[in-house]
């Protein structure tokens, strides 16, 4: 059986939707917007859903916010076998921080498949509080809310976190964390359709891929690379212009340039370990990951680039100096060591 599944991000970043945000962040001395976790882990759980061989929709590939009434129109057209919405709760007035913490699903008494969507969002929740270090605050009926309520598929939204908590607001440009989140909700997916889960850091999941081939693997290929800037038609075939997006992709992060994605080439993809040595001048997807890890640490150094320059080296010497490691600007095994916890960080001042 071929399984379809959809999924969407609350709210948009250009512009960034007004009031979903979190009080302004020190260090930063900026708010992190709600969209800056939702729509990032959910391009990972779509990755995720690729692995294991399902077919999937993109609700809202646009960047822009886009109202309820459309993506639910568009959720209606594609006969889904589920819908997975991602979110970041907040409590009070938002204006400052408070102690309210911890993970919640949400279904809608509504759906017209409601028995099955409480089914989804507690299979969901089960996951995120299991795979995470947050608190389960619980699986929660939600009315009001048109993609839980008013598709015609099992819905559950996910909230992994709440914005208005300081610790948890670091946590939502964390991409560790929102790939956390994102595999926990495909493990949520599998359990609930009786699928087994294909692990994302285990290599021998993915196939050696080369020009000519055609499968689900060649899907996920392009839409990787897609995030890497690349322009492709993310159609499951091995062509031309795949074969040159690989090539190049190698060419800029390091590896051998001969347009054939084996171990290496998904290694780097998902910017797992062992991640090299790093230092200025470096570039690539490992730079961007190091820039992320900092600023979700309240380091900052401006436009995450993937692009090591003056201002990456001072945020490295900034964190080796606060975390008692040799200052030198390099990032080697005790610095990725320190860098790679989920959570932590810089403090309120």
């Amino acid at each position: 059986m071929t399984y379809y599944i959809g999924a969407n991000d609350e709210h948009g970043q250009n512009p960034f939707t007004a009031g979903k945000r979190t009080p302004v962040m020190p260090y930063l001395n900026t708010p992190i917007y709600e969209n800056q976790f939702n729509r990032p882990t959910k391009i990972k759980f779509l990755e995720g859903c690729l692995r294991q061989g399902f077919a999937v929709y993109d609700v809202k590939p646009e960047i822009t916010d886009t109202d309820i009434s459309t993506r639910v129109r568009r959720i209606n057209a594609q006969n889904l076998t589920l819908l997975v919405t991602f979110g970041f709760n907040a409590f009070g007035s938002g204006a400052t921080f408070n102690n309210v913490s911890g993970v919640l699903s949400f279904f809608s008494p509504l759906n017209r498949q409601v028995q099955q969507s409480q089914q989804l969002a507690e299979e969901v929740y089960l996951q995120l509080v299991e795979g995470t270090n947050q608190v389960g605050r619980g699986v929660a009926p939600l009315n009001g809310v048109g993609v839980l309520q008013n598709v015609n598929c099992p819905s559950v939204l996910a909230e992994p976190g709440f914005m208005t908590n300081f610790d948890e607001a670091k946590l939502m440009l964390d991409p560790d964390y929102q790939t956390e989140c994102a595999e926990e909700c495909v493990k949520g997916v599998c359990n609930y359709l009786g699928e087994r889960y294909l692990p994302r850091n285990e290599l021998t999941n993915y196939p050696t891929l080369r020009s000519g081939a055609r499968s689900n693997f060649v899907y996920l290929l392009q839409f990787m690379l897609n995030q890497q800037g690349y322009n492709l038609v993310v159609d499951g075939i091995f062509g031309t212009a795949t074969a040159q997006a690989v090539g190049n992709f190698q060419r800029t992060n390091g590896l051998v340039a001969d347009g054939i994605v084996g171990r290496n080439t998904w290694r780097t993809l998902l910017v797992l370990p062992p991640r090299p040595t790093l230092r200025r001048g470096n570039r690539g997807v490992y730079v961007t990951y190091l820039q992320q890890k900092l600023t979700a640490k309240l380091y900052p150094l401006g436009e995450i680039d993937g692009i090591w320059g003056e201002r990456t080296e001072q945020a490295v010497r900034e964190f080796q100096q606060e975390n008692n490691l040799t200052v030198d600007g390099i990032v080697g095994p005790a610095t990725w060591s320190a860098l790679a916890v989920i959570g932590g960080g810089r403090q309120m001042p």
